[in-house]
């Protein structure tokens, strides 16, 4: 079974790629991986350290295990394209009671839903409250501990597929997500559970590199919503190492570290979340390190994306 998704040439340029890992994604595409029997190597500590705190608070809570089956369909409105949780929770919380109910139905196809469930999609407070307040706990417990890796391996990819556009433009980042997707002229084609067709209409698609999606690309079920194609970010193939002491000896820790946060080409913004410091310090340190030639920036679309210059990549390298 298979999933295509078509494009016109107002599609291709309306194409963009979501600007971080959304946070309710990754929370909902965490619930199938922390169930799953058969997790990455690189999940693997991740799913037994979330079953031992959820154990030591009872079991994972009722609203997720119900409304997130471990495979299959899940209700379209539990994942807003927010980058923040926050306001994705907020988002959640306030979809219209008439889509709510929809999307429930559409989940009750599937599995028997308790009466809470009913409540949620009518909207009454109590439920609600109480979906939020799962929200946040699972958050805290599964999410939060993990959100630096999330964010480093999402702007590892979006680096990359901002430099496949700038090289050959959008179709050539389209033909680059082998081997989950192909590009076949007019179209992305991927496994899918079920047979379906997606045509983009000249609304371009919102593509969402995603640390806990695996395998498999996912699109919201309501062909009505605006189009959004989420799929499994690209682990680093290559990890440079640390800044070396002397790096750190001749420039600071902090411009070392935004030196070797740039091995992957980077907005300001990235490299700020990286470091854990603020846009503005991130900035001040770029701008020194380009003008000693370590750095270059470049413009794409609304952000400036900063990479190695050799000289900067040789210093890194100890050559």
């Amino acid at each position: 079974m298979t999933l295509r998704v078509f494009f016109t040439g107002a599609d291709l340029a309306r194409t963009r790629v979501a600007a971080g890992p959304l946070a309710m994604w990754e929370l909902v595409l965490s619930l199938h991986q922390l169930r799953s029997r058969h997790v990455d190597s690189d999940l693997a500590d991740w799913q037994a350290a979330t079953r031992q705190a959820l154990r030591a608070t009872g079991r994972l809570p009722r609203p997720l295990a119900r409304l997130v089956p471990p495979l299959g369909y899940f209700p379209d409105f539990m994942t807003p394209d927010s980058t923040d949780v926050d306001d994705g929770i907020e988002t959640v919380l306030g979809t219209p009671r008439k889509r709510r109910r929809a999307d429930l139905e559409a989940l009750t196809k599937l599995a028997t839903l308790p009466p809470w469930a009913i409540d949620i999609a009518d909207g009454r407070d109590g439920e609600l409250d109480m979906l939020g307040d799962t929200l946040r706990q699972y958050h805290r417990m599964a999410i939060a501990p993990r959100w630096t890796e999330v964010g480093r391996q999402v702007e590892a990819d979006r680096g990359l597929r901002a430099r496949t556009v700038l090289d050959g433009g959008t179709e050539a980042m389209l033909a680059g997500f082998q081997p989950f997707m192909r590009w076949d002229g007019d179209a992305l084609v991927a496994p899918y559970p079920v047979d379906r067709d997606l045509h983009l209409d000249g609304r371009g698609v919102l593509l969402v590199p995603s640390y806990f999606c695996r395998r498999t690309p996912l699109a919201l079920v309501d062909p009505s919503l605006p189009p959004v194609l989420v799929y499994p970010a690209r682990q680093p193939e290559v990890s440079r190492p640390a800044a070396p002491g002397r790096v750190v000896a001749l420039l600071g820790r902090t411009r070392a570290g935004v030196l070797h946060a740039v091995s992957a080409p980077s907005t300001t913004g990235e490299i700020a979340r990286r470091l854990l410091v603020s846009a503005a310090t991130a900035s001040e340190h770029m701008t020194v390190l380009r003008d000693a030639g370590l750095v270059t920036s470049q413009r794409y679309a609304n952000s400036v994306l900063h990479a190695l210059t050799p000289l900067g990549a040789a210093l890194l390298d100890g050559g």
